[in-house]
């Protein structure tokens, strides 16, 4: 049986999940700003486990089910999307690409993953001018919540019905799954405020705020509003009922996640269940106020999975890892249809400049 280990370039911490026969064999965290300084640590932790069948490795915006061993430089530059004139600035993608380097040098078994925007289950229309529907680590954390349901329920993958609410430590993102397969997405930077970050940037703000850098899409979400980018999502419920800046914050983050849910019921309408995972989403005072507005749509359950303290990301990427590698996960990456990815995360762009865009990730 495989051998692998899923990856998760969390905005906060990366995570390691290890699968060999469906036993876990690895849960490793190591904080985002470590990975950034010392790319090594990550790959250094891989090498460690060899020998390994197939490594998910820590995809950014996702590439078409590239091996890692294939991998161009303009793609390298493409799935973390920063501009070159951000690219000094490792903090912002976690040490992505040359963790990735890395990786190809020691020829370690790995591949990209798609991000949403490459699903050939999500219709072409619903991709007009996006690039954030869902990075790759929102389609792994999709692939955990496939698998929960799935056995929860008593389900096969292809039954499988539900909008997910990823509420992470930074961005807030949506996913619907129908039969087992993402048809929509929500992105946390193209939709509701998260707790760090702003969310989707309204136009006229963007135009006024210039050049926007890879920097700014990490502000302005509800701790910001709250006045204390320091503050931990536990003392941000405490404070909520008692400080009116917090309460602001509050009440933003609940009802602009609650909108992204509406938003998904057009593309599916009657959803199974709507799932939480995140950081956030095991805070018992934020969970329960979202399920308090969400249940309208549909009983609300957290995602749970099959490690005791990897995070949903990772365990997600582990069990596509053991798919793709043809263990007992092949039906669900066979229903995913992850197979059938394609195309850039560029490709449906239409907005003025959109081709000089496109030439500085040298795409002609």
């Amino acid at each position: 049986m495989p051998r692998v280990i899923g990856v998760d370039p969390g905005t906060l911490s990366f995570g390691l999940c290890g699968l060999e026969d469906g036993r876990v064999f690895l849960e490793l965290s190591i904080s985002t700003e470590d990975a950034a300084r010392t790319p090594s640590l990550i790959v250094d932790h891989l090498t460690r486990a060899l020998p390994l069948d197939l490594v998910a490795a820590p995809s950014g915006y996702g590439l078409p089910l590239i091996p890692v061993a294939q991998i161009t430089d303009d793609q390298l530059n493409l799935f973390i999307l920063v501009r070159e004139d951000d690219r000094s600035q490792p903090e912002m993608v976690g040490g992505l690409r040359e963790m990735v380097e890395l990786m190809r040098r020691r020829q370690l078994p790995a591949v990209i993953l798609p991000g949403v925007i490459h699903l050939g289950t999500v219709p072409a229309h619903r991709k007009v001018s996006r690039i954030d529907m869902g990075t790759a680590d929102k389609l792994c954390v999709a692939a955990l919540a496939i698998w929960d349901q799935a056995g929860r329920l008593g389900l096969p993958p292809e039954r499988t019905s539900f909008i997910l609410v990823e509420l992470g430590g930074a961005f807030t993102a949506a996913l619907a799954v129908d039969g087992g397969r993402i048809v929509d997405g929500i992105g946390g930077s193209s939709g509701g405020l998260g707790y760090r970050a702003l969310g989707a940037l309204d136009g006229e703000v963007a135009y006024s705020l210039g050049r926007v850098s890879k920097s700014a899409l990490f502000t302005g979400g509800a701790v910001f509003i709250a006045g204390d980018p320091e503050l931990s999502p536990e003392s941000f419920a405490e404070r909520a009922g008692e400080d009116p800046r917090v309460r602001i914050a509050w009440d933003a983050l609940l009802e602009s996640t609650e909108k992204m849910v509406a938003a998904l019921r057009i593309s599916l309408p009657a959803p199974r269940e709507v799932l939480l995972s995140g950081r956030l989403s095991r805070v018992p005072a934020i969970a329960a106020a979202l399920a308090t507005r969400l249940k309208r749509v549909a009983p609300v359950h957290p995602v749970t999975g099959f490690a005791s303290s990897s995070k949903e990301a990772a365990q997600g990427a582990a069990l596509i890892a053991d798919g793709l590698a043809g263990g007992s996960n092949r039906a669900l990456v066979e229903t995913m249809a992850l197979r059938d990815s394609r195309g850039t995360v560029l490709d449906h762009l239409y907005v003025a400049g959109s081709d000089a865009v496109r030439g500085q990730f040298g795409m002609r």
